[in-house]
């Protein structure tokens, strides 16, 4: 029972940070799985609703800006992921993290792999979860707070979420730790 680790929304100045666990199912085509990064959206999509239905096992952690700017984003990265893992319905034998830093899974044996979200198959769907379930959290945020944009960009940090910073401020969304004020400054005497 290997499972397969990632997150989404790590370097995103709005939003949560979402983990996902994944353990394939023998009925899945592995090698249809890429890092979510380099798919496209209606790929993504695709792909997420495959497993879904499939016989998978899927643990999702989600941990909102507020416990982020509590804790800092590592923390709360970790922790989503801790998160993901006791949210699946099985006992993993092993997993696999992507990049090189994991929590502590009390125990079960763990390893890192740098681009594994490119290389492992269980990791990849496991990127894709979290990134399409990040996706459709921002999108809803979006239809709240439409002057921000988080539709298109996802929180991420665009000139045009900076535009929109400048403009507006800080929605409640938006992550309290990091400084944007230098990339604001910037803006400063443009046409935003």
């Amino acid at each position: 029972m290997i499972v397969g680790v990632d997150e989404a929304g790590r370097g995103a100045l709005a939003g949560p940070v979402v983990a996902a666990a994944v353990w394939l199912s023998p009925d899945l085509d592995s090698h249809c799985f890429k890092d979510s990064k380099v798919l496209t959206a209606a790929k993504r999509e695709k792909l997420f609703e495959m497993v879904m239905a499939s016989q998978a096992h899927i643990g999702i952690g989600v941990l909102s800006h507020r416990f982020i700017d509590r804790v800092n984003i590592l923390k709360a990265t970790m922790e989503a992921m801790k998160r993901s893992v006791v949210a699946l319905r099985i006992s993993p034998s092993e997993i696999l993290v992507d990049g090189n830093k994991a929590p502590d899974f009390g125990g079960i044996l763990c390893r890192t792999i740098v681009d594994g979200d490119a290389l492992v198959p269980c990791i990849s769907a496991a990127s894709i979860i979290a990134k399409v379930t990040r996706d459709r959290i921002m999108v809803a945020l979006d239809r709240k707070f439409p002057h921000y944009g988080f539709a298109t960009h996802k929180g991420y940090g665009t000139k045009a979420h900076f535009n929109a910073l400048y403009v507006h401020g800080r929605s409640n969304v938006h992550r309290m730790t990091f400084d944007i004020s230098r990339q604001l400054e910037l803006l400063e005497g443009h046409n935003v």
